[in-house]
């Protein structure tokens, strides 16, 4: 009698802990959410500041990027593949 009643709690607590896993995976996505959206807002409204003050420093760093955009370029998988 004693075995099932250590069994019965057991599936009782492991119930509580899935229930309260599943609170804590919505909450998460609800603070990774907000988290986004924070980043898009500050983006946007730096843009517009930038805009606003050309002269100011951040206006100019965007302006020039520290690395030249033809530097980019593909480099296929196979040519890094380690030759024997």
């Amino acid at each position: 009698m004693m075995l099932w009643a250590f069994a019965v709690a057991g599936v009782l607590v492991a119930c509580a802990a899935w229930a309260r896993a599943g609170k804590t995976a919505r909450k998460l996505e609800a603070l990774n959410q907000s988290y986004w959206e924070l980043r898009y807002d500050y983006t946007r409204l730096r843009s517009q500041v930038a805009r606003l003050d050309p002269e100011s420093e951040e206006a100019v760093a965007e302006a020039s990027p520290s690395q030249p955009q033809g530097t980019i370029a593909f480099v296929s998988l196979s040519s890094m593949k380690k030759k024997n």
